[in-house]
Protein backbone atom coordinates (compact mmCIF):
# COMPACT_ATOMS: atom_id res chain seq x y z
CA UNK A 1 0.00 0.00 0.00
CA UNK A 2 0.93 3.41 -1.02
CA UNK A 3 1.65 6.58 1.05
CA UNK A 4 -1.59 9.14 1.02
CA UNK A 5 -1.58 12.78 2.52
CA UNK A 6 -5.45 11.79 2.84
CA UNK A 7 -7.46 8.62 3.39
CA UNK A 8 -6.42 5.49 1.40
CA UNK A 9 -8.49 4.10 -1.73
CA UNK A 10 -11.23 1.34 -0.12
CA UNK A 11 -9.50 -1.74 0.01
CA UNK A 12 -11.22 -4.86 -1.12
CA UNK A 13 -11.48 -5.98 2.45
CA UNK A 14 -13.23 -2.57 3.72
CA UNK A 15 -15.35 -3.13 0.53
CA UNK A 16 -16.37 -6.59 1.57
CA UNK A 17 -17.53 -5.63 5.17
CA UNK A 18 -19.41 -3.05 4.01
CA UNK A 19 -21.49 -4.92 2.21
CA UNK A 20 -21.95 -7.74 4.93
CA UNK A 21 -22.18 -5.24 7.44
CA UNK A 22 -25.83 -4.44 7.16
CA UNK A 23 -26.75 -7.49 6.76
CA UNK A 24 -28.77 -8.80 10.50
CA UNK A 25 -29.25 -11.76 11.32
CA UNK A 26 -25.88 -12.74 10.95
CA UNK A 27 -22.55 -12.22 12.66
CA UNK A 28 -19.12 -11.46 10.89
CA UNK A 29 -16.06 -12.56 12.32
CA UNK A 30 -12.87 -10.72 11.04
CA UNK A 31 -9.53 -13.05 11.15
CA UNK A 32 -7.13 -10.64 11.90
CA UNK A 33 -5.82 -7.91 13.82
CA UNK A 34 -8.57 -6.15 16.61
CA UNK A 35 -7.67 -2.40 15.49
CA UNK A 36 -9.20 -2.64 11.98
CA UNK A 37 -12.20 -3.47 13.02
CA UNK A 38 -12.73 -0.54 15.67
CA UNK A 39 -11.71 1.17 12.40
CA UNK A 40 -13.95 -0.52 10.22
CA UNK A 41 -17.20 -0.22 13.15
CA UNK A 42 -16.70 3.91 13.30
CA UNK A 43 -17.24 4.09 9.78
CA UNK A 44 -20.48 2.00 9.82
CA UNK A 45 -21.61 3.65 12.78
CA UNK A 46 -21.10 6.97 11.01
CA UNK A 47 -23.16 6.37 7.56
CA UNK A 48 -25.80 4.55 9.73
CA UNK A 49 -25.44 1.16 9.90
CA UNK A 50 -26.43 0.07 13.42
CA UNK A 51 -28.25 -3.17 14.83
CA UNK A 52 -27.41 -4.79 11.89
CA UNK A 53 -24.79 -7.63 11.45
CA UNK A 54 -23.05 -8.55 14.58
CA UNK A 55 -18.94 -7.69 14.15
CA UNK A 56 -16.22 -9.57 15.72
CA UNK A 57 -12.41 -9.43 15.25
CA UNK A 58 -10.61 -12.21 16.79
CA UNK A 59 -7.16 -10.47 17.30
CA UNK A 60 -3.87 -12.55 16.38
CA UNK A 61 -0.42 -12.50 17.80
CA UNK A 62 2.94 -13.65 16.60
CA UNK A 63 2.21 -17.27 17.70
CA UNK A 64 -0.60 -17.20 15.33
CA UNK A 65 1.64 -15.81 12.58
CA UNK A 66 4.83 -18.01 13.14
CA UNK A 67 2.90 -21.13 14.05
CA UNK A 68 -0.51 -21.19 12.05
CA UNK A 69 -2.65 -21.69 15.08
CA UNK A 70 -6.20 -20.99 14.45
CA UNK A 71 -7.12 -21.63 17.91
CA UNK A 72 -8.83 -18.60 18.57
CA UNK A 73 -10.97 -18.15 15.58
CA UNK A 74 -12.70 -21.61 17.20
CA UNK A 75 -13.24 -20.43 20.10
CA UNK A 76 -14.35 -16.92 18.94
CA UNK A 77 -17.22 -18.68 16.76
CA UNK A 78 -17.91 -20.94 19.76
CA UNK A 79 -18.38 -18.10 21.97
CA UNK A 80 -20.75 -15.79 19.10
CA UNK A 81 -22.81 -19.20 18.52
CA UNK A 82 -23.83 -19.50 21.63
CA UNK A 83 -24.12 -16.08 22.81
CA UNK A 84 -25.86 -14.22 19.63
CA UNK A 85 -27.27 -17.31 17.91
CA UNK A 86 -26.84 -15.92 14.56
CA UNK A 87 -28.04 -17.12 11.25
CA UNK A 88 -24.97 -17.58 9.72
CA UNK A 89 -21.72 -16.83 10.43
CA UNK A 90 -19.48 -14.49 7.59
CA UNK A 91 -15.66 -14.70 8.55
CA UNK A 92 -13.57 -12.48 6.56
CA UNK A 93 -9.77 -12.62 6.04
CA UNK A 94 -7.58 -9.08 7.13
CA UNK A 95 -4.38 -8.73 5.24
CA UNK A 96 -1.61 -10.38 7.53
CA UNK A 97 -3.21 -14.16 7.19
CA UNK A 98 -3.97 -13.58 3.29
CA UNK A 99 -0.30 -12.58 3.00
CA UNK A 100 0.65 -15.68 4.54
CA UNK A 101 -1.50 -17.77 3.29
CA UNK A 102 -3.59 -18.98 5.97
CA UNK A 103 -6.56 -20.93 4.06
CA UNK A 104 -9.78 -19.39 5.29
CA UNK A 105 -12.11 -21.79 3.02
CA UNK A 106 -10.79 -24.73 4.28
CA UNK A 107 -10.47 -23.71 7.84
CA UNK A 108 -14.12 -23.44 7.60
CA UNK A 109 -14.68 -26.53 6.61
CA UNK A 110 -12.99 -28.39 9.06
CA UNK A 111 -14.82 -25.82 11.51
CA UNK A 112 -18.41 -26.49 9.97
CA UNK A 113 -17.87 -29.88 11.74
CA UNK A 114 -17.93 -28.59 14.89
CA UNK A 115 -21.10 -26.29 14.44
CA UNK A 116 -23.51 -28.11 12.04
CA UNK A 117 -26.44 -25.70 12.89
CA UNK A 118 -24.92 -22.27 11.81
CA UNK A 119 -23.27 -22.15 8.69
CA UNK A 120 -19.62 -20.71 7.92
CA UNK A 121 -19.25 -18.76 5.21
CA UNK A 122 -15.77 -17.72 4.78
CA UNK A 123 -14.85 -14.67 2.43
CA UNK A 124 -11.88 -13.02 0.45
CA UNK A 125 -10.59 -9.73 -0.86
CA UNK A 126 -8.28 -10.04 1.88
CA UNK A 127 -5.24 -8.54 0.41
CA UNK A 128 -3.54 -5.49 -0.73
CA UNK A 129 -3.88 -6.00 -4.39
CA UNK A 130 -7.64 -6.24 -4.47
CA UNK A 131 -9.37 -2.76 -4.40
CA UNK A 132 -12.71 -1.97 -2.78
CA UNK A 133 -14.86 -2.31 -5.32
CA UNK A 134 -13.67 -5.67 -6.45
CA UNK A 135 -14.54 -6.83 -2.58
CA UNK A 136 -17.91 -5.32 -3.11
CA UNK A 137 -18.61 -7.43 -6.14
CA UNK A 138 -17.03 -10.37 -4.93
CA UNK A 139 -19.16 -10.28 -1.61
CA UNK A 140 -22.27 -10.06 -3.34
CA UNK A 141 -21.69 -12.51 -5.88
CA UNK A 142 -21.40 -14.87 -2.73
CA UNK A 143 -24.17 -13.84 -1.20
CA UNK A 144 -26.46 -14.94 -3.93
CA UNK A 145 -24.49 -18.06 -4.69
CA UNK A 146 -25.27 -19.49 -1.65
CA UNK A 147 -27.99 -18.21 0.56
CA UNK A 148 -31.05 -18.28 -2.10
CA UNK A 149 -33.30 -20.86 -1.96
CA UNK A 150 -35.45 -22.94 -4.88
CA UNK A 151 -38.91 -20.76 -4.55
CA UNK A 152 -41.86 -20.78 -6.69
CA UNK A 153 -42.31 -16.57 -8.23
CA UNK A 154 -44.64 -14.47 -5.73
CA UNK A 155 -48.03 -14.18 -6.20
CA UNK A 156 -47.92 -10.65 -6.45
CA UNK A 157 -44.75 -9.11 -8.32
CA UNK A 158 -42.09 -8.51 -6.24
CA UNK A 159 -38.64 -7.40 -6.83
CA UNK A 160 -34.79 -7.49 -5.31
CA UNK A 161 -32.90 -3.92 -5.30
CA UNK A 162 -29.15 -5.37 -6.04
CA UNK A 163 -26.31 -2.91 -4.88
CA UNK A 164 -27.22 -0.74 -2.03
CA UNK A 165 -24.31 -1.02 0.05
CA UNK A 166 -22.72 1.25 3.05
CA UNK A 167 -19.94 2.54 0.44
CA UNK A 168 -21.96 4.44 -1.68
CA UNK A 169 -22.99 7.90 -0.33
CA UNK A 170 -26.64 8.45 0.72
CA UNK A 171 -27.05 4.97 -0.17
CA UNK A 172 -30.45 4.22 2.52
CA UNK A 173 -31.66 7.70 0.53
CA UNK A 174 -31.38 6.44 -2.63
CA UNK A 175 -32.70 2.44 -2.18
CA UNK A 176 -35.74 4.19 0.33
CA UNK A 177 -36.73 6.49 -3.02
CA UNK A 178 -36.51 3.27 -5.45
CA UNK A 179 -39.50 1.51 -3.24
CA UNK A 180 -41.32 4.58 -2.79
CA UNK A 181 -41.40 4.61 -6.97
CA UNK A 182 -41.65 1.25 -7.44
CA UNK A 183 -44.61 1.12 -4.75
CA UNK A 184 -46.28 3.92 -6.63
CA UNK A 185 -45.77 2.77 -10.00
CA UNK A 186 -46.30 -0.98 -9.86
CA UNK A 187 -47.67 -1.93 -6.57
CA UNK A 188 -44.41 -3.89 -6.24
CA UNK A 189 -42.99 -4.17 -2.87
CA UNK A 190 -39.34 -5.39 -2.17
CA UNK A 191 -38.55 -9.21 -1.24
CA UNK A 192 -34.49 -8.06 -0.57
CA UNK A 193 -32.71 -4.87 -0.48
CA UNK A 194 -29.29 -6.43 -0.30
CA UNK A 195 -27.63 -5.14 1.24
CA UNK A 196 -28.32 -2.09 3.13
CA UNK A 197 -31.99 -3.39 4.54
CA UNK A 198 -32.46 -6.84 4.43
CA UNK A 199 -32.05 -10.08 6.57
CA UNK A 200 -30.88 -13.07 6.05
CA UNK A 201 -34.27 -14.50 5.43
CA UNK A 202 -34.75 -11.71 2.56
CA UNK A 203 -31.53 -13.22 0.91
CA UNK A 204 -32.39 -16.78 1.02
CA UNK A 205 -36.05 -15.47 -0.77
CA UNK A 206 -34.30 -13.79 -3.39
CA UNK A 207 -35.46 -16.16 -5.99
CA UNK A 208 -39.18 -15.54 -6.08
CA UNK A 209 -38.86 -12.21 -7.26
CA UNK A 210 -40.05 -11.41 -10.56
CA UNK A 211 -37.26 -8.48 -11.72
CA UNK A 212 -33.79 -7.68 -10.22
CA UNK A 213 -32.98 -3.67 -9.99
CA UNK A 214 -29.06 -3.86 -10.24
CA UNK A 215 -27.95 -0.12 -8.92
CA UNK A 216 -24.19 -0.59 -9.48
CA UNK A 217 -22.49 -2.55 -12.08
CA UNK A 218 -20.78 -4.75 -9.29
CA UNK A 219 -23.84 -6.25 -8.81
CA UNK A 220 -24.07 -7.43 -12.07
CA UNK A 221 -22.51 -10.75 -11.72
CA UNK A 222 -24.91 -11.69 -8.92
CA UNK A 223 -28.12 -10.45 -11.20
CA UNK A 224 -26.52 -12.59 -13.96
CA UNK A 225 -26.25 -15.80 -11.26
CA UNK A 226 -29.88 -15.51 -10.36
CA UNK A 227 -31.21 -15.26 -14.14
CA UNK A 228 -29.41 -18.38 -14.75
CA UNK A 229 -30.52 -20.06 -11.61
CA UNK A 230 -34.28 -18.64 -10.97
CA UNK A 231 -34.80 -17.13 -14.81
CA UNK A 232 -35.16 -13.46 -13.29
CA UNK A 233 -34.72 -10.23 -15.52
CA UNK A 234 -32.62 -7.83 -14.12
CA UNK A 235 -32.34 -4.07 -15.07
CA UNK A 236 -28.58 -2.63 -14.71
CA UNK A 237 -29.66 1.38 -14.26
CA UNK A 238 -29.35 3.86 -11.78
CA UNK A 239 -32.45 6.63 -12.43
CA UNK A 240 -31.36 10.23 -12.46
CA UNK A 241 -33.14 12.74 -13.42
CA UNK A 242 -36.79 13.03 -14.17
CA UNK A 243 -36.28 11.97 -17.78
CA UNK A 244 -33.64 9.42 -16.76
CA UNK A 245 -36.64 8.30 -13.27
CA UNK A 246 -39.30 8.29 -16.64
CA UNK A 247 -36.75 5.60 -18.97
CA UNK A 248 -36.36 3.52 -15.90
CA UNK A 249 -39.80 2.59 -14.94
CA UNK A 250 -40.89 2.55 -18.79
CA UNK A 251 -37.76 -0.58 -18.64
CA UNK A 252 -39.26 -2.18 -15.69
CA UNK A 253 -43.02 -2.20 -17.33
CA UNK A 254 -41.34 -3.54 -20.41
CA UNK A 255 -39.00 -6.41 -18.82
CA UNK A 256 -42.06 -6.98 -16.03
CA UNK A 257 -44.88 -6.83 -18.18
CA UNK A 258 -46.66 -4.88 -16.35
CA UNK A 259 -47.88 -1.43 -17.11
CA UNK A 260 -47.28 1.26 -14.87
CA UNK A 261 -49.92 3.37 -12.97
CA UNK A 262 -49.83 6.42 -15.34
CA UNK A 263 -51.64 8.59 -12.50
CA UNK A 264 -48.63 8.15 -10.04
CA UNK A 265 -46.16 8.27 -12.38
CA UNK A 266 -47.89 11.61 -14.10
CA UNK A 267 -48.26 13.37 -10.93
CA UNK A 268 -44.74 12.87 -9.76
CA UNK A 269 -43.60 14.07 -13.27
CA UNK A 270 -45.99 17.20 -12.82
CA UNK A 271 -44.94 17.73 -9.20
CA UNK A 272 -40.99 17.40 -9.93
CA UNK A 273 -41.49 19.58 -13.28
CA UNK A 274 -43.63 22.13 -11.52
CA UNK A 275 -40.73 22.87 -8.86
CA UNK A 276 -37.95 23.15 -11.83
CA UNK A 277 -40.11 25.67 -14.09
CA UNK A 278 -38.97 28.73 -11.79
CA UNK A 279 -35.10 27.87 -11.65
CA UNK A 280 -35.03 26.63 -15.17
CA UNK A 281 -35.36 30.09 -16.72
CA UNK A 282 -32.35 31.27 -14.03
CA UNK A 283 -30.03 27.73 -15.91
CA UNK A 284 -30.80 29.31 -19.18
CA UNK A 285 -29.58 32.66 -18.16
CA UNK A 286 -26.19 30.89 -16.70
CA UNK A 287 -25.98 29.16 -19.56
CA UNK A 288 -26.36 31.41 -22.09
CA UNK A 289 -24.76 34.61 -20.55
CA UNK A 290 -22.16 32.67 -18.43
CA UNK A 291 -21.05 29.73 -20.32
CA UNK A 292 -17.83 29.07 -18.46
CA UNK A 293 -20.01 28.77 -14.99
CA UNK A 294 -22.64 26.41 -16.63
CA UNK A 295 -20.34 23.27 -15.95
CA UNK A 296 -20.21 20.10 -13.44
CA UNK A 297 -17.04 18.67 -12.13
CA UNK A 298 -17.61 15.37 -11.17
CA UNK A 299 -15.77 12.71 -8.65
CA UNK A 300 -16.86 9.47 -7.34
CA UNK A 301 -18.41 5.88 -8.09
CA UNK A 302 -18.89 5.62 -12.04
CA UNK A 303 -22.10 5.48 -12.29
CA UNK A 304 -22.83 7.81 -9.60
CA UNK A 305 -20.99 10.16 -11.91
CA UNK A 306 -22.43 9.23 -15.34
CA UNK A 307 -25.90 9.19 -14.15
CA UNK A 308 -25.86 12.89 -12.45
CA UNK A 309 -23.51 13.54 -15.56
CA UNK A 310 -25.89 12.60 -18.06
CA UNK A 311 -29.48 14.24 -16.23
CA UNK A 312 -27.10 17.85 -16.02
CA UNK A 313 -26.67 17.73 -19.58
CA UNK A 314 -29.77 16.46 -20.74
CA UNK A 315 -32.20 18.24 -19.12
CA UNK A 316 -30.13 21.77 -18.42
CA UNK A 317 -27.76 22.07 -20.90
CA UNK A 318 -25.00 21.96 -18.30
CA UNK A 319 -21.65 21.35 -19.88
CA UNK A 320 -18.86 18.17 -18.26
CA UNK A 321 -16.52 19.94 -16.41
CA UNK A 322 -13.39 17.56 -14.98
CA UNK A 323 -14.63 14.36 -14.20
CA UNK A 324 -13.37 10.85 -12.55
CA UNK A 325 -14.12 7.63 -11.02
CA UNK A 326 -12.09 6.39 -7.87
CA UNK A 327 -11.76 3.03 -9.20
CA UNK A 328 -9.42 1.90 -12.04
CA UNK A 329 -11.10 -0.56 -12.97
CA UNK A 330 -14.15 1.63 -13.90
CA UNK A 331 -11.81 4.23 -16.16
CA UNK A 332 -13.39 4.72 -19.18
CA UNK A 333 -12.35 8.04 -21.65
CA UNK A 334 -14.91 9.63 -20.91
CA UNK A 335 -14.30 9.34 -16.94
CA UNK A 336 -11.11 8.49 -16.18
CA UNK A 337 -9.70 7.40 -13.01
CA UNK A 338 -7.85 10.12 -11.16
CA UNK A 339 -5.06 9.16 -8.10
CA UNK A 340 -4.97 11.27 -4.71
CA UNK A 341 -2.15 13.20 -6.15
CA UNK A 342 -4.59 13.75 -9.97
CA UNK A 343 -8.03 14.93 -8.06
CA UNK A 344 -6.40 17.20 -5.48
CA UNK A 345 -4.71 18.97 -7.92
CA UNK A 346 -8.39 19.27 -9.89
CA UNK A 347 -10.02 20.13 -6.96
CA UNK A 348 -7.68 23.08 -6.04
CA UNK A 349 -7.57 24.70 -9.41
CA UNK A 350 -11.56 24.25 -9.86
CA UNK A 351 -12.55 27.88 -9.65
CA UNK A 352 -15.98 28.01 -12.06
CA UNK A 353 -18.97 25.99 -11.55
CA UNK A 354 -20.27 23.08 -9.89
CA UNK A 355 -17.92 20.69 -8.10
CA UNK A 356 -19.16 17.47 -6.87
CA UNK A 357 -17.02 14.54 -5.13
CA UNK A 358 -16.63 12.90 -1.52
CA UNK A 359 -16.54 14.53 1.71
CA UNK A 360 -13.12 14.44 1.96
CA UNK A 361 -12.41 16.32 -0.77
CA UNK A 362 -14.95 18.93 -0.59
CA UNK A 363 -13.79 19.73 3.25
CA UNK A 364 -9.77 19.56 2.27
CA UNK A 365 -10.38 21.80 -1.07
CA UNK A 366 -12.70 24.18 1.57
CA UNK A 367 -15.97 23.88 -0.22
CA UNK A 368 -19.53 23.34 0.62
CA UNK A 369 -20.15 19.50 2.11
CA UNK A 370 -23.71 19.96 0.14
CA UNK A 371 -22.17 19.08 -3.01
CA UNK A 372 -20.98 15.65 -1.74
CA UNK A 373 -21.86 12.32 -4.05
CA UNK A 374 -19.43 10.33 -3.01
CA UNK A 375 -17.18 8.55 0.15
CA UNK A 376 -14.81 9.58 2.30
CA UNK A 377 -17.31 11.01 4.58
CA UNK A 378 -16.41 13.80 6.90
CA UNK A 379 -19.65 13.78 9.17
CA UNK A 380 -21.74 11.40 10.95
CA UNK A 381 -25.13 10.66 9.21
CA UNK A 382 -27.87 10.36 12.19
CA UNK A 383 -30.80 11.51 10.36
CA UNK A 384 -33.16 9.11 8.40
CA UNK A 385 -34.50 12.07 6.23
CA UNK A 386 -31.72 13.17 3.68
CA UNK A 387 -33.00 13.16 0.54
CA UNK A 388 -32.41 10.73 -2.13
CA UNK A 389 -29.91 12.05 -5.89
CA UNK A 390 -32.45 9.12 -7.69
CA UNK A 391 -35.90 8.98 -8.62
CA UNK A 392 -37.92 12.00 -8.67
CA UNK A 393 -36.91 13.56 -5.37
CA UNK A 394 -33.25 12.83 -6.01
CA UNK A 395 -33.82 15.28 -9.32
CA UNK A 396 -35.37 18.08 -7.60
CA UNK A 397 -32.64 17.98 -5.17
CA UNK A 398 -29.71 17.78 -7.21
CA UNK A 399 -30.99 21.19 -9.45
CA UNK A 400 -31.58 23.18 -6.05
CA UNK A 401 -27.40 21.61 -5.17
CA UNK A 402 -26.63 23.23 -8.78
CA UNK A 403 -29.09 26.72 -9.04
CA UNK A 404 -27.92 27.73 -5.52
CA UNK A 405 -24.09 26.90 -6.32
CA UNK A 406 -23.90 28.84 -9.06
CA UNK A 407 -25.91 31.80 -7.59
CA UNK A 408 -23.66 31.88 -5.11
CA UNK A 409 -20.58 32.13 -7.33
CA UNK A 410 -22.10 34.96 -9.25
CA UNK A 411 -22.68 36.98 -5.70
CA UNK A 412 -18.99 36.32 -5.11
Amino acid sequence: MGLYKLRPPMSGRMGTLRTLASIRGAALVEYGCMGHMLYGRVFLEQVGVVDACRLYSTHIDETDISLGDTGRLHRTIAEIIERDHPEIVFLLPSSVPTVIGTDLPAICRELQLDFPEVPLLPFGAGGFDVFGYQGVREALLLLVRTLPRQAEKTVQPTYNIIGSCADLFRFQADAEELVRIMEGAFGMRPLCILTSDTHVHDIEQMGGAHINLVIRREGEAAAQHLREQFGTPYLPARPYGIKGTLRWIEQIAELCGRQPNREFVQAETERAQGLLIPSRRVFQHIVRSHPEEATVSLGGHADVVEGILAYAREEFSLSPGVCWCDSPDMASTDIPYYTEDEWTRVVVAHKQGVLMASGEALKWSGRSLELQIGTPDVRWRLSPYDPPFVGFRGANHLAGLWLNTLLEQDED
